[in-house]
């Protein structure tokens, strides 16, 4: 009985030195071409930078030429805003909603024109409160456009009830500016 002990210790210490030994798997290299390799980039993310400009209308070729250059820098955007009478520079905020719709600011640029809301003119009757008449509407800062597919859209005036423009020496109601 004695040697059964010794062969069944030997299989059971052969058993385990087999299970513990670590032997190295040899690599297989997968022969991949050099064409097919590619690094992944965002191409599902939109550049906002780049040149931006009306195009002609066919009755009307110079009516309303207008550009925007979109500059991307170390600390956000900026933009340089070039129309018939002027040119413009400053800071442009560029942000998306919830819903996916995306938008940018161009900080800074007085609107032309503003006479306001004028809904709210019948809670404030002139008879009764003299001192609003002295009182000016402050003229908002900052021109927002939509931006989609490479254009940026402005809308440049408002309607009877809320009369504003924004740019204008551009007699379009929306301005559309498209990324050249």
């Amino acid at each position: 009985m004695n040697w059964i002990c010794k062969i069944t210790s030997a299989f059971i210490l052969v058993l385990f030195l087999s299970a513990c030994e670590n032997k190295p798997k040899p690599v297989v290299e997968k022969d991949t071409p050099n064409a097919n390799i590619s690094l992944e980039t965002k191409t599902n993310e939109e550049s906002i930078e780049g040149l931006y400009e009306t195009q002609p209308e066919p009755d009307n070729s110079d009516e309303c030429k207008i550009s925007v250059e979109i500059i991307k820098t170390k600390s956000g955007y900026t933009y340089l805003l070039k129309t018939k009478l002027r040119q413009l520079k400053g800071i442009a905020s560029f942000s998306t909603s919830q819903s996916g719709e995306k938008s940018i600011v161009l900080e800074g640029i007085e609107w032309d024109e503003y006479e306001g809301d004028i809904s709210r003119e019948e809670d404030n009757d002139s008879i009764t409160e003299p001192e609003t008449d002295s009182k000016q509407l402050e003229i908002p800062v900052g021109i927002g456009a939509n931006y989609a597919t490479d254009t940026l859209t402005i809308q440049n005036y408002g309607n009877a009830m809320n009369s504003y423009t924004k740019i204008s020496e551009c007699g379009r109601k929306y301005i559309q500016l498209i990324k050249k």
